[in-house]
């Protein structure tokens, strides 16, 4: 699969105002963006075993919840065989620990920031109140350095040294993660490491009796280019993340690397026993989307259970899956059908050539397993269009943001002070949703349920409650918000982190 250039884009008939270069796999286009190549050359696949971030400790336990520290700081990690490669990390790992929690239970977490620019912590699926929801601007300067004054925009709620993001999580059981959102810079940011799982649990979930422990294996795949020297590559405007936003030429569309890791590992095997095991699939790509499945593929393929916020109503079987970046895939996989000894591997279907694997299972032995996939799973609330008190339309395209080219909605770029929607807590929203090209548009706050594609039925990768779509070229989705949680300022985004920082956000209040 090779690039497609802007000639080769308009010769096919395709164009939408703008020639944007971008990749096409299997039978549909891939991701908006280009392959940024490494200088150093690529480990063989499948030689390192799959690790698995560390859970997080609270430092104290106490009637008002949970409290976490996490120190962000430069450390060296050997992500390619024989070298070392600098990375920015949640308490000195790439990804960061995961935080484990109930529903109902608040937690917090205090971040310090001991690197060398201001950040900026996200929760992402988290129903956060609008001080801890990380707003691209409240930044958290390093302590003992002058502030980072360089940004298009300014004032947010600024803190120095560190900051206390709290969590109600008064919401379902899921898999969400935690990431760095700082203005201009969440692309180079999130690149050089700084993101992690945040696990909600509950008592429905208790009761299905999901594979566990060494049996429930949180992957985060995410791809990344190396430099000769072993340092992670990025086209950055300013290396430094100090100055000027943005990325060189041609890589506006977005950043897609061609090393492969999963939890910080270059194409990783994980050891399984013959049973049944969760998989907690994140897509933690800048740019990259994804097409999941698995060779050889058990009978059904992967069974679908959850997806960005949580349980679905019953069990969807695929025989593969797409996910776009910030998207997740709770699945649950036999494998006791394959004999002891096969290798199976996740692939990706959008991947061009040493990109279309991920990871590899190696299956051990059977073991006793008496766990039985359900065929209702949760309650899952159907938001009515009738039940609809406004309806928004937003268009994601290409345009003008200052002197330059870079990404906006409704023909806008980002500013702080510009509201593009005032929603009612209490009530449900219709928002209509178009795209030139791939937009994974994610809402912060709510999720949301898809209504349809175009003038036909949402995907069945759709199903369930999301709080990211990925919006196709050309296409119109539809999707239903019911705005509940919290009065505030909150964003809606491509997901696209090169996008996200030329200004493809806007915000939206809720009261």
């Amino acid at each position: 699969m090779k690039p497609i250039t802007r000639r080769g884009f308009l010769a096919a008939g395709v164009s939408l105002g703008v020639g944007v270069p971008f990749v096409l796999g299997g039978e549909g286009s891939a991701s908006t963006g280009r392959v940024l190549p490494s200088r150093r050359p690529r480990p063989r696949p499948f030689v390192r075993p799959l690790t698995v971030p560390p859970v997080l400790t609270p430092y104290r336990r106490d009637a008002s919840g949970d409290h976490y520290r996490i120190v962000q700081r430069a450390a060296s990690a050997e992500i390619l065989p024989g070298v070392r490669t600098t990375v920015w990390a949640y308490n000195g790992t790439f990804p960061g620990p995961t935080i484990v929690s109930r529903r109902g239970r608040p937690c917090s977490v205090t971040h310090v920031n001991r690197l060398p620019v201001p950040t900026v912590v996200h929760l992402h699926g988290g129903r956060t109140p609008p001080a801890s929801d990380g707003y691209p601007l409240d930044f958290v300067h390093p302590a003992g350095r002058m502030p980072v004054h360089d940004h298009r925009h300014m004032g947010g709620d600024v803190r120095f040294g560190q900051r206390t993001y709290t969590y109600p999580l008064e919401q379902r059981a899921a898999t969400l993660w935690y990431h760095d959102h700082r203005m201009d810079f969440t692309g180079p940011s999130v690149w050089r490491g700084l993101a992690g799982f945040h696990l909600v649990r509950d008592s429905e979930e208790d009761r299905l009796r999901l594979p566990s422990g060494p049996r429930e294996l949180p992957l985060m795949i995410t791809d990344r280019s190396f430099d000769a020297d072993g340092s992670l590559r990025y086209p950055s405007l300013d290396p430094t993340l100090t100055g000027e936003p943005g990325v060189r030429s041609p890589y506006e569309a977005g950043v897609l690397g061609d090393v492969m890791l999963v939890n910080g590992v270059p194409w990783p095997v994980a050891t399984v026993v013959g049973a049944s095991y969760r998989l907690r699939l994140l897509n933690a790509c800048n740019a990259r989307r994804l097409d999941l499945r698995l060779d050889p593929s058990p009978d059904g393929g992967l069974t679908q259970i959850g997806s960005d916020g949580g349980l679905l109503a019953a069990p969807v079987r695929h025989q593969h899956f797409e996910l776009a970046p910030a998207q997740r895939l709770d699945a649950v996989v036999d494998f006791s059908g394959y004999r002891p000894g096969t290798l199976v591997t996740l692939r990706n279907e959008f991947g061009e050539p040493g990109m279309d694997r991920i990871l590899c299972f190696r299956v051990g032995s059977p073991v006793s397993d008496d766990f039985v996939l359900p065929e209702r799973l949760s309650t899952v609330e159907d938001l009515r269009t009738a039940d609809a008190a406004v309806t928004r339309t937003f268009r994601f395209r290409r345009g003008n943001v200052g002197h330059t080219t870079g990404w906006v909605i409704d023909g806008q770029p980002f500013g702080p002070d510009v509201v593009a929607a005032a929603c009612r807590l209490g009530t449900t929203e219709i928002w209509r949703l178009t795209a030139d090209f791939h937009h994974p548009v994610h809402l912060h706050l709510n999720p949301f349920q898809v209504l349809s594609r175009g003038l036909g039925s949402p995907l069945p990768s759709d199903a369930g409650w999301k709080d990211t779509i990925d919006l196709r070229p050309a296409e119109e989705a539809a999707i239903a918000i019911k705005f509940d949680g919290y009065p505030g300022k909150y964003v809606f985004h491509c997901h696209n982190l090169e996008h996200e920082d030329m200004a493809m956000m806007a915000n939206f209040t809720t009261r």
